[in-house]
């Protein structure tokens, strides 16, 4: 969908015409206005038949006095972003279901959220078609393929639109990496939407292959991928930003394109879903393409282990003990828990880029999901400030996370008598063993690990990746290419004495 931004006030909306218009109204609308529209809305709140409550919808058509073909009213509740997102959203399902093919999107009230209805207009647009056969031309109703935000001050809104357009394109490009079936996104074909993605300015892109990482001695990535027929892929993105003596931070995704769980193998239902368990390389993938837009001020490396879990005659045995890039040596007993060992040789290889910090992003823990449920991702942090960077990043971009323990006392399940240390422990606190796990290999640099099992992507009648935490983590480099950017009270007073000296 092509979403543009306007200068558009209620009253003006009122003589657009547009095949359709999509009004915001929040809570406690007052009939001011003498134009048309507002006197639309004046009577659909006095008749009862239209609320403000988030996601209500009413809609007429050829309403008199309004040039829109079609008007759709739509409760925001307080107005706040998460509102604002949900209400756009059924909106555009709503008018998806007719013949549209253009919208004006405008709110009824202050304030207004742009980055919200911005990013929910381009979301609610996203449909996976890369392994349906053609539809028939003769029955395809007509997309809705342009969209106006209609503001008062286009210039005010302007900053909020581009970030939001920005992040859109990244979580489309995560969605539809996550979604596709594992034999359309193997290892090999992820590091060619990779080098896809290295043909944008400021972005590079390595891969390597087998040889390459059994060089390195990465001995716990290997032994996952051991048990599979597609070849393992490490993948190196560059986004140069800033200068080269500036250093980087350094975003870790899972790349498990798809994981049977090996000789540990997972119950056969919903198996099907393990296609998603590289939903952290695609939120990898998708930030570098956000990148690409908004060119923020600062250096970011991304690193993606690709491969496949595969049960196979030569695949990893449960008791099996490999060695990391590391030197440390892990006992695997259980198969199942790949995610860890594919991160920690990258968390390793992170050391390299002397980061300024670390994020790594998985679907790594089912125990994740019983603790958070579908609504915020974990996040574990070792770096204080690091982790309120990453939880503020979150609630600004609608995609939220929530911070959880990492107390030395949970590493105690890992320790093991034939090796340096075991992929799993005791039953309980699963999602935090599994970070502890991960802490080990990530001491050198600020660390931040996003276990993102049950944020990646939905099940049910909705089935599908849902792009997160790209959202998230854009917010957050954003945030910290501003602050390099901003003038320092330090440098401020410095420049004050020079000039006053000189004037002297």
């Amino acid at each position: 969908m092509d979403v543009e931004l306007g200068a558009l006030r209620l009253d003006a909306a009122a003589t657009r015409r547009t095949p359709a218009l999509m009004v915001l109204v929040a809570d406690g609308f007052q009939t001011g206005g003498s134009d048309a529209l507002s006197a639309w809305i004046g009577k659909a709140l006095a008749s009862g038949d239209f609320k403000t409550e988030a996601g209500r919808l009413m809609t007429s058509f050829g309403a008199p006095g309004l040039a829109a073909e079609r008007l759709v009213l739509v409760g925001i509740g307080d107005g706040h972003p998460a509102r604002v997102r949900k209400a756009v959203a059924a909106g555009v399902a709503a008018l998806r279901a007719g013949a549209a093919s253009a919208v004006t999107v405008c709110f009824a009230q202050q304030p207004q959220a742009v980055y919200a209805a911005t990013l929910a207009l381009v979301e609610a647009a996203y449909s996976y078609q890369t392994t349906k056969s053609r539809p028939d031309p003769k029955k395809k109703v007509p997309a809705l393929k342009n969209a106006l935000i209609g503001v008062p001050s286009a210039a005010v809104a302007r900053a909020d639109f581009e970030r939001a357009l920005g992040t859109a394109q990244g979580v489309a490009l995560a969605r539809e990496w996550a979604n596709r079936p594992a034999n359309h996104a193997t290892p090999t074909l992820l590091a060619g939407a990779a080098r896809q993605l290295a043909k944008r300015p400021g972005i590079d892109c390595q891969v390597l292959g087998p040889k390459d990482v059994a060089k390195l001695g990465m001995g716990a990535f290997q032994a996952v991928a051991q048990g599979s027929a597609e070849e393992l892929r490490f993948i190196v993105l560059r986004y140069s930003g800033a200068g080269k003596s500036a250093a980087p931070v350094v975003l870790v995704g899972k790349g498990i394109t798809f994981d049977t769980g090996g000789i540990s193998i997972k119950p056969a239902p919903d198996m099907d879903q393990m296609k998603f368990d590289m939903g952290g390389a695609a939120s990898v993938l998708g930030v570098f393409r956000a990148l690409a837009d908004l060119k923020p001020a600062l250096n970011v490396i991304g690193l993606i282990p690709a491969c496949e879990n595969m049960p196979d005659g030569r695949a990893v045995k449960p008791g099996d003990v490999v060695s990391s890039l590391s030197g440390q040596t892990i006992e695997i007993l259980n198969t199942d828990a790949e995610g860890r060992l594919v991160l920690c040789d990258a968390l390793t290889y992170a050391e390299r880029f002397k980061p300024r910090a670390v994020i790594d992003i998985a679907t790594l823990t089912g125990a994740c999901v019983v603790a958070l449920g579908e609504v915020r991702s974990g996040l574990f942090a070792a770096d204080e400030a690091l982790g309120q960077a990453l939880q503020t990043a979150g609630e600004r971009a609608l995609d939220p996370c929530w911070r959880m323990p990492l107390d030395d006392e949970y590493a105690e399940g890992l320790k093991t008598n034939f090796a340096d240390v075991a992929n799993v422990a005791g039953r309980f606190g699963g999602a935090i063993t599994a970070a502890k796990f991960l802490q080990r290999f990530a001491k050198a640099y600020p660390w931040a690990h996003l276990d993102i099992a049950g944020t990646a992507w939905k099940q049910g009648a909705n089935k599908g990746a849902t792009g997160r935490p790209v959202g998230l983590l854009v917010e957050y480099l954003l945030a910290l290419a501003a602050d390099a950017s901003a003038p320092k009270a330090g440098a401020k007073a410095k420049g004050r004495a020079a000039r006053r000296a000189a004037s002297a």
